[in-house]
């Protein structure tokens, strides 16, 4: 299958699903039939060529699919078949329903977990193990979640439409949190060869800027579309000529899309003061400091150091702490970046993102050794190769400086 029509695939993949949702209300069912229509085009469109109508193909294939699935299910009648066969595709093939399903996977009915991981399946195109490196749970129970997320939303009868301003409240947050998600995946992935996935990236920043449409009073909206810009805006500065990483500290920040940067600032500075401050209106505060600086040693350390302590008492996430370890470490020095370390409990200390930080703080510190020793053991955790030639390199280069 060429690029181009996997790339094709991904894109139409959710607003089909989202048809299909909304014409039988069976979630299950109509992701098996759009599962079968994708297989269908993914073998017939590179030989035969890509019909003029794709989305339309594709849903009037998953529509055939959904019968056949139908037909073998003594307990629905021809009616409800017909119903999904005999629609026009031509009428669906202009409307994007993709925000629809967003919402319909982020129902109150579900945990917000549950809600997360089936939005990533559904809408964001990431596979179970993806999202299962996310959470850090073994694939076969994120398959589980993921398969009692649908059963759930087919029980509660739910209607596909977007809910009515008084119930949004309940799935905003959830919403957001997996859009974020997406863009995190997309922006360093999980695992692989390549660091980054542009296409996830671009998507979720596509449905932010959806969202934040819908929900244009929402101050955390826009904030997240901001967060979302603001990292992007420094993606063609990340890699080098050869692919591989090149940290933020040593990134030529000439390359750094500013018209992107600029969009992002104008967003977030419309963002801020309206309504209770919330994470992501900070998160976006820290990522804007990090651009606006000419330099990396220009980088105002303390005052990025101090939202981050907002941030840890707004979410108590252990993750935020250690960026924060980060901070401190350059702002005030790498023992009380260190220190902050030491407080962290769990299985993040067990995570390559934790080993490699304390790498970082370490070599900071003047110990070598000890810092060649925490990234070794960072590289052998992460599962994305780009991460780990980084990592090996690090090593490399401090065994180079003992010498």
């Amino acid at each position: 299958m060429t690029t181009d029509v996997e790339d094709l695939l991904r894109l139409l993949a959710p607003q089909v699903l989202a048809v299909l949702v909304r014409r039988s209300g069976d979630f299950d069912g109509a992701e098996d039939a759009v599962q079968e229509a994708l297989i269908a085009a993914a073998d017939h469109w590179p030989r035969e060529g890509v019909p003029d109508e794709p989305r339309a193909w594709l849903i009037a294939t998953a529509g055939r699919r959904f019968v056949d699935q139908r037909r073998s299910e003594a307990s629905r009648t021809s009616r409800e078949q017909r119903a999904v066969a005999e629609q026009p595709p031509s009428l669906d093939a202009q409307k994007d329903d993709t925000l629809t399903l967003l919402f319909m996977c982020c129902h109150p009915a579900l945990s917000p977990t549950s809600a997360v991981a089936l939005t990533l399946r559904a809408v964001g195109g990431l596979t179970t193990a993806e999202i299962a490196s996310a959470y850090l749970v073994p694939e076969a129970t994120m398959a589980q979640r993921i398969s009692r997320a649908k059963k759930s939303i087919k029980e509660s009868g739910a209607p596909f439409r977007m809910p009515a301003p008084g119930q949004r409240p309940a799935s905003i947050r959830n919403v957001l949190r997996v859009l974020y998600l997406i863009f995190n995946e997309g922006y360093t992935a999980s695992s692989g060869e390549s660091l980054v996935r542009p296409d996830l990236a671009t998507e979720a920043i596509r449905l932010a800027r959806m969202v934040r449409d819908e929900l244009p009073d929402e101050p955390e909206a826009a904030a997240l579309l901001a967060l979302m810009l603001l990292i992007d805006g420094r993606r063609p500065a990340r890699l080098d000529a050869d692919g591989e990483l090149v940290p933020l500290e040593e990134q030529d920040r000439s390359r750094w899309d500013r018209a992107r940067i600029a969009e992002a600032t104008a967003i977030l500075d419309g963002a801020i003061g309206h309504g209770k401050v919330g994470e992501y209106q900070l998160q976006a505060a820290i990522a804007a400091i990090h651009d606006h600086a000419a330099r990396a040693q220009d980088t105002d350390w303390p005052q990025i150091e101090a939202l981050y302590g907002l941030l840890e008492k707004l979410t108590g996430n252990p993750v935020v702490t250690l960026n924060r370890a980060v901070a401190a470490g350059m702002a005030h020095g790498p023992q009380s970046g260190l220190a902050m370390l030491d407080k962290i409990e769990g299985p993040l200390t067990h995570h390559h993102r934790y080993l490699a930080v304390r790498g970082h703080l370490l070599e900071l510190s003047g110990d070598l050794a000890g810092a060649a020793a925490m990234y070794r053991l960072a590289a052998r955790r992460t599962t994305n190769l780009a991460e780990q030639r980084h990592l090996q390199l690090r090593v490399a280069r401090l065994l180079t400086r003992e010498v």
